[in-house]
């Protein structure tokens, strides 16, 4: 029987055809890894010349490929990641590279004590390498205050692009996540809380992409309306234990 992957690592990309050289970084590093591991690029319909180019890259890299012809979004794209992947802990994390690669082994360790670790620019210990721009920083800091307070979790940083999870907490949590955009990061918390995982934020490295695909304010509009339809996901049902 082949032995399961200890890590799968799920990237998820839309559009990223000047960006995936950083899927060298991301292979060449896990082959110093002393662990078996798996690395899944989830290609969320892109509609440039991403997917021939991973395609290429395949070819002279050990990476799955998941790809389908319609733009889901990011949450949709890392659920689809989660569940097809086999690794005994898996983590997704951005393709931009914000959070140096070499913290995954850092969420390794803490993830064998606990079913979910989450990055966290705001905890002791962080270090912002290059800020954003003051206003979306100001803006970053009233979507996590406006999610303590309609989500109850007293959580400082819900969109930090790396998450790590134990496979069966990873199993219990994807299959309930219903947002496919940009409230999806605030979802998996939730969920992750309602089920009675024990959640860790842990202190990262983290850079400022300037690049970055999020758009102020509309998206912080979007994700606020996310922030309602969790709780009325969570007043139907849907995130129940039973399910």
């Amino acid at each position: 029987m082949k032995k399961k992957p200890y890590l799968s690592i799920i990237v998820p990309i839309y559009n990223e055809s000047n960006r995936l050289s950083n899927i060298y970084d991301i292979a060449n590093y896990l082959k110093k890894l002393k662990i078996k591991s798996e690395l899944i690029v989830v290609d969320d319909g892109s509609s440039d010349r991403t997917l021939e180019m991973l395609n290429d890259i395949s070819k002279k890299l050990k990476f799955r490929i998941i790809s389908y012809g319609k733009n889901r979004g990011k949450g949709f794209a890392i659920k689809t990641g989660m569940l097809s992947a086999s690794g005994k802990y898996r983590l997704f994390t951005d393709i931009d590279l914000s959070v140096p690669i070499e913290e995954i082994e850092r969420f390794i360790e803490s993830a064998q004590k606990n079913s979910v670790v989450i990055g966290s620019r705001r905890k002791t210990g962080s270090k912002i390498l290059k800020h954003q721009p003051k206003l979306r920083e100001l803006m970053g800091l009233f979507f996590t205050w406006l999610s303590q307070k309609v989500l109850r979790l007293n959580v400082s940083d819900f969109t930090c692009g790396l998450k790590c999870f134990e496979k069966d907490a990873a199993k219990n949590i994807f299959k309930r996540v219903k947002i496919n955009r940009w409230g999806f990061d605030a979802e998996i918390i939730f969920i992750s809380h309602k089920l009675g995982y024990k959640i860790l934020e842990a202190p990262v490295m983290w850079s400022h992409d300037p690049n970055t695909k999020v758009k102020f304010p509309q998206d912080i509009f979007r994700s606020l309306t996310d922030l309602v339809l969790i709780r009325f996901n969570n007043f139907i049902g849907a995130y129940s234990k039973n399910i």
